[in-house]
């Protein structure tokens, strides 16, 4: 590899423990990596043309965040469930169409950005995440949310641009969920049930560009009860 920017950034890594190696016109992962598996804690791949990570991903076990943005990865190694110390993964625009089940050994991630692909059930596995805290899976074709949501203990999902018509009631279970983002979906003014409005947690939903007009929305049943949370919670941050 001689003297690439590839190497000079990987020789900056030994030191540092972080590797940038965004816009580098990257095709296939650098077997350069490998000298790191140890010691790299921030590896920043986006912006290539990545198709694929190496199942040598799961050797990377001090990795905390992985950032795969704007590539063509198709999916994800089951090894990335190694990664044991993670606590960002972003994979925003790429073609991934579904997640591994090992993801649910990431006991420590944090934030999972999944925007921009080409996911269209919810992943189920995410749920099982018990330090997840930002979930964004806008900009997929999500048409359906399992009733298992009701464990995700995220405190924002962002389900912006999919094609969602049914929204689960036991999404008013989930025990962090403040923010819930619906823009641009298929849903129906009926989705927004009593159980949702009066029993969640639920303080911001962001519903605009969906089948109903908005006035509907003021007139439900458990209006009054989302909107004490919703001026609770802006008076908190004001």
């Amino acid at each position: 590899m001689g003297n690439s920017p590839v190497k000079q950034h990987i020789d900056t890594a030994q030191k540092t423990g972080a590797c940038q190696l965004s816009k580098l016109g990257i095709k296939e992962f650098p077997e350069d990596l490998y000298q790191l598996t140890k010691n790299l804690r921030t590896l920043d791949l986006s912006e290539n043309k990545l198709h694929g990570l190496p199942q040598q991903i799961g050797n990377f076990t001090s990795l905390k965040s992985l950032i795969l943005n704007n590539n063509k990865l198709e999916n994800l190694p089951a090894e990335i469930g190694n990664l044991k110390k993670l606590e960002t993964l972003s994979v925003e625009n790429n073609h991934i169409t579904s997640v591994p089940s090992s993801i649910s050994n990431l006991t420590n991630l944090r934030t999972v950005n999944l925007s921009g692909n080409h996911i269209t059930v919810f992943p189920a596995d995410l749920s099982k995440l018990r330090q997840l805290d930002a979930l964004n899976l806008s900009r997929n074709g999500i048409t359906t949310i399992p009733e298992s949501v009701s464990s995700c203990q995220a405190i924002e999902i962002n389900l912006n641009q999919n094609q969602v018509s049914v929204l689960p009631e036991s999404v008013s279970k989930c025990p962090r969920l403040k923010v819930l983002r619906l823009e641009e979906n298929c849903l129906e003014i009926s989705a927004f049930t009593p159980q949702i409005m009066k029993h969640s947690q639920i303080a911001l939903l962001a519903i605009e560009g969906n089948v109903f007009d908005f006035k509907q929305f003021n007139n439900l049943d458990g209006y009054e009860e989302y909107m004490e949370r919703f001026t609770a919670t802006k008076k908190k941050f004001n």
